[in-house]
């Protein structure tokens, strides 16, 4: 469960550079910025324990900030899963991300799995799909750059911020 400290409205010029930095993050997302974080609606920000900063929006968490990064909330991923990289584990990786594991290298690189064409850079965020699945069930941080995990294979690949069921999936404001 997420052990909340302090909520406070925050004014719209936040409001403003809170979209300004997703948006920075996550380009894809700027045409539907507007949508993710509307322009009427009142942005509550939750300070958390280890300096988590969750903001909500009509109770309902839309992304945190974990140290530096703006991360997505896994059901703004959802509403909008064309504005973020996404990379797929296969099958087998499934219940070690749905239990808060870190993914490992061969879990993206075997049969099953997906990594772009294009390299990712290390450090970007990512959202992270399964063989078979819809949805993404996971959002992660890459520890190295994707052509790196395609060519050691072994490893951490992504570090995993946020998952399906976990204390911010279940987490109502």
């Amino acid at each position: 469960m997420v052990n909340v400290h302090l909520r406070s409205n925050i004014k719209s010029s936040a409001q403003r550079g809170l979209k300004s930095k997703l948006v920075a993050e996550f380009p894809q997302l700027e045409n539907a910025i507007d949508n993710v974080i509307p322009k009427k609606s009142q942005v509550v920000m939750i300070k958390c324990e280890d300096k988590i900063h969750l903001y909500a929006s009509d109770n309902e968490v839309i992304l945190f900030e974990h140290f530096d990064d703006v991360v997505p909330a896994l059901r703004t991923v959802h509403a909008y899963p064309d504005g973020f990289p996404r990379v797929q584990v296969d099958r087998g990786a499934i219940k070690f991300v749905l239990s808060g594991a870190n993914v490992m290298c061969p879990g993206l690189t075997s049969p099953g799995a997906k990594l772009p064409e294009e390299n990712i850079e290390k450090d970007t965020l990512v959202t992270i799909y399964a063989e078979g699945k819809e949805h993404a069930l996971a959002v992660g941080k890459l520890t190295m750059s994707t052509d790196d995990i395609k060519s050691k294979n072994k490893g951490i690949g992504i570090e995993l911020l946020h998952y399906l069921g976990d204390g911010l999936w279940n987490f109502h404001d």
